[in-house]
């Protein structure tokens, strides 16, 4: 449980009673093949996992919200830099927090190193928004492009940090993103040959 309010999402109780084919068991517990790896993954272990990152995460976040605190205003690109760590900190507190809860969508069940990749392109995603102006972001109330150049500059780092991961963990991220995408787009296409079903048997019923 996160913050003693956030529940698993697939909790004991029902992968014990569940009948779906994507849950196995063994002697080590229950587990699930990753969508995006293929690769056996225990839920007791993913669940472990996203606790101890959330507690790092939101460790951290009260560390750097202090020192924050105890900047000078004046102080422009100290003051950047945190606000550019909160930012990453409260975006991977969102997401553990997203995750942790979501008991419909096996795809979030990923290995750390995958979720670290997800994390890590969310990172970019969000960093290029926050650039263009499409977003607004209570960590960075004025004029974000110093944060926003800081953001670019330590988030493979604090991430790396955060998950205890080696220098070359990132390294492989694109097979992740490309076998995602191409998941979807099998998805897209089962979906318009069943509607074109559908749509077919609606005629001729007609």
């Amino acid at each position: 449980m996160l913050e003693g309010r956030y529940q698993r999402g697939f909790s004991n109780e029902r992968l014990a009673s569940s009948t779906d084919p994507r849950i196995h068991q063994d002697e080590k517990g229950y587990f699930t093949m990753s969508l995006s790896e293929n690769t056996k993954v225990y839920f007791e272990d993913y669940y472990r996992f996203l606790e101890l990152t959330y507690r790092n995460a939101a460790n951290e976040r009260d560390s750097v919200l202090l020192k924050l605190a105890n900047t000078p205003e004046s102080h422009e690109e100290t003051t950047a830099f945190y606000r550019a760590k909160s930012v990453i900190l409260d975006l991977v507190l969102r997401t553990v927090r997203r995750f942790y809860c979501d008991g419909g969508n096996f795809g979030v069940v990923m290995t750390p190193w995958c979720f670290g990749t997800v994390m890590l392109e969310k990172i970019e995603v969000y960093k290029e928004r926050l650039a263009k102006g499409e977003i607004s972001d209570p960590n960075i109330p004025d004029y974000p492009y110093y944060a926003v150049k800081y953001i670019e500059e330590i988030y493979k780092t604090t991430l790396l940090e955060l998950f205890d991961f080696p220098e070359n963990a990132f390294h492989m991220r694109w097979q992740y993103s490309e076998l995602l995408k191409r998941y979807s787009k099998i998805l897209t296409n089962i979906t318009d040959s069943l509607n074109s079903v559908l749509r077919t048997v609606k005629n001729y019923g007609s």
